[in-house]
């Protein structure tokens, strides 16, 4: 499988969340005007881009439409495409050319710190490099554990001590069993501990001038491993570890699992903070270089638009011939649609056909019985997979689709 096909399977649930519905959106308008321009933001805001970085790209998607004179609401998406990756831009390499170079990697627990490092190391193995594993995270239960499980899997050597012992002292071995072995790349697992900022602090600056004297001017990475999962929150706690360590670039893991991937925008947007990896699946191989071209293009799924519209090579007469011979006699299935677009709705009968009146009395009942729920502070979780359903619906016109929206943004932000 290849990068960008790794990137664009792991994006898929933020890819639907957010251009997924941006294209349902877009597709409802016949020319570019203020409303949408306003919907846009709200879709933005409410796939986790947040506030900032969604005004942003609705600024800069009206300076491209005025530049380029756009008029068509179908060219958008990839101007909005073009507008994320030049978002995303910066200093996404990781920097080891020392002999050896420390990376040292920090994260709250649970956040997939450690299997990072593991996948970190295999990949950095498989490109010809040699590695060594710190365990400097010695106050979390099984921590050290952990860590060797991903050590074997790598196939590289780590330097450990036992659990509650001085980081410090496990940094200071693990640099002279490198420097020993001649090793390329020192990687270190460390404590995160929010709840106390100061010993936080504290032992990242004994680390540091550690490192500072066994390994003067070496090449130094401090990654903040956060989980998208978490949305909005990942931005608060890499605003809570900048003030407490001087933070190089970003792991964001557990892609996959979450609709949130959208949470690299005001990472990079609100705090400059480069994406140096991505975590698109489980296997050892799925933590991937961040490549900004490369997510907006699967973000917005664009490459296979592109490779999707390209002509097809005329098969040969008899090939033709017995392809026909193997077609089912129902009609056949139209083309699987794009990612990011809804799925073409079925065509009913005639005279099953609901009329689009009707239709908008009957969300209009929906949303009213759910409105009055949420004024009782009652529970309308038995109502988001209809919710849900009608964000789906292409039918709906736009007042509708976006009192959906609104609707959506009201039970997610109240946890219902």
């Amino acid at each position: 499988m290849g990068l960008f096909e790794k990137i664009r399977q792991g994006l898929k649930k933020t890819r639907d969340s957010i251009s997924g519905q941006i294209s349902q959106m877009v597709n409802s308008f016949t020319k570019i005007d203020e409303d949408l321009f306003e919907e846009l933001t709200e879709l933005l805001v409410m796939g986790d881009v947040g506030m900032d970085a969604a005004e942003f790209i609705t600024g800069e998607l009206r300076r491209h439409i005025k530049e380029k004179g756009i008029t068509d609401p179908g060219l958008i998406m990839g101007e909005l495409k073009d507008i994320v990756a030049e978002l995303l831009q910066g200093d996404c390499q990781l920097h080891i050319g020392t002999k050896p170079s420390v990376v040292l990697v920090i994260g709250v627990n649970g956040v997939g710190k450690t299997t990072a490092i593991g996948k970190m190391a295999a990949m950095l193995k498989a490109e010809g490099k040699s590695v060594i594993l710190g365990a400097a995270d010695t106050f979390r239960a099984a921590a050290i554990e952990q860590l060797q499980v991903w050590a074997d899997r790598a196939g590289v050597p780590m330097v450990k001590h036992g659990e509650g012992a001085d980081p410090a002292a496990v940094v200071f071995d693990t640099i002279a069993a490198a420097k020993a072995r001649h090793c390329d790349v020192v990687i270190c697992d460390t404590a995160g501990r929010l709840h106390n900022k100061k010993n936080l602090m504290d032992e990242l600056a004994k680390i540091s001038r550690i490192i500072d004297r066994e390994l003067p001017g070496c090449d130094r990475e401090n990654l903040l491993v956060l989980d998208a999962a978490t949305g909005q929150n990942g931005v608060n706690q890499a605003r809570e570890f900048m003030s407490a360590a001087d933070i190089t670039g970003i792991v964001l893991t557990k892609l996959d699992g979450t609709p949130k991937g959208g949470v690299v925008l005001p990472i990079k947007r609100e705090l400059g903070l480069p994406v140096k990896f991505i975590g698109v699946g489980e296997q050892i191989d799925d933590l991937q270089p961040f490549d900004p071209e490369a997510f907006a293009a699967a973000l917005f799924n664009l490459e296979d638009a592109q490779t999707a519209a390209a002509p097809e090579t005329e098969a040969p007469e008899a090939e033709a011939q017995a392809a026909e011979e193997q077609k089912p006699s129902a009609p056949s299935a139209q083309a699987a649609p794009s990612l990011f677009m809804a799925a073409p709705a079925q065509e009913k009968p005639e005279e099953d056909q609901e009329a689009p009146e009707d239709k908008h009395a009957r969300f209009r009942r929906f949303a009213g019985e759910l409105m009055e729920r949420l004024d009782r502070d009652e529970s309308v979780q038995d109502l988001i997979p209809e919710l849900t359903a009608w964000r789906d619906d292409r039918d709906l016109d736009r007042d509708d689709q976006r009192l959906v929206r609104n609707l959506l943004l009201t039970t997610a932000s109240l946890g219902n």
